[in-house]
């Protein structure tokens, strides 16, 4: 294996308490702590894990945003990364375009492996690997627990429903990550002084020829109803009467 692209995503950091726009259009960010998406973050952290197994491996950085998202390019060079590329657009790109995106960079690139996480913590979406894996026409493992590189060959252990099943897939593949695959690496102040001479390039979304379609509208973001207030009951039967004033038994 020669290379792995990784891309990251940036989002409101997963500490920081979501709060409504007052007109309802959407989730304010300014002045919020942004970070990198932590299922992003897991799949650079395994992508540094196999650089670290198997030498001579480049780990490519890939965000697509405006240029802000610089700031999360260099933390993932710090965290080890080798170079990163920045795609810089001001819209809020769909799955699908995100998608669209990421197969120019991999047919200008050839990695052996495409790395992201299984969904972004902002949409949860979970559908740009998938969509990738079919727009490139290669393998997918989604939900992975557990990655192992044999060969020419990817051996993945996934979530499912019914418990952990493994798949061989061939290389070049998607792989998608969950949170139990692994532990990301603390980033030290050296790291984050050497991160700054790494290269970073960035293009816009035009240079790349895709277009950014939008499908869907956002109609109303709104914040959850608050909870009500929870009820002591005194045995069995009384808690039998309410489920059934509910018509829940």
């Amino acid at each position: 294996m020669q290379k792995i692209m990784v891309a990251l995503k940036r989002v409101l950091d997963y500490n920081v308490r979501v709060r409504i726009k007052s007109d309802g259009t959407g989730v304010t960010t300014d002045g919020a702590k942004m970070s990198i998406n932590p299922f992003d973050e897991i799949a650079l952290e395994e992508a540094l894990r196999i650089k670290e197994r198997e030498k001579g491996v480049e780990v490519l950085v890939i965000s697509i945003g405006d240029l802000v998202c610089q700031q999360q390019l260099r933390t993932g060079l710090a965290m080890g990364a080798d170079r990163a590329v920045l795609v810089q657009t001001d819209q809020i790109l769909e799955p699908l375009t995100v998608a669209k995106v990421l197969k120019v960079l991999v047919d200008q690139e050839s990695p052996e492996l495409v790395m992201l996480g299984k969904q972004a913590i902002d949409g949860d979406n979970n559908q740009t690997g998938q969509m990738l894996a079919a727009l490139w026409g290669r393998p997918q493992a989604t939900f992975a627990s557990e990655l192992l590189i044999k060969g020419e060959q990817a051996l993945v252990t996934r979530e499912v429903d019914a418990g952990l099943e493994t798949i061989e897939v061939d290389l070049p593949a998607v792989v998608t990550t969950d949170l139990r695959l692994n532990e990301p690496r603390y980033v030290r102040l050296p790291e984050i002084m050497k991160a700054k001479k790494k290269p970073l390039d960035i293009i816009s979304l035009d240079e790349l020829g895709v277009e950014a379609i939008s499908q869907f509208q956002v109609v109303l973001t709104e914040s959850p109803p608050e909870r009500q207030k929870g009820v002591i009951v005194k045995d069995i039967g009384e808690l039998l009467g309410l489920l059934r004033k509910k018509g829940l038994v």
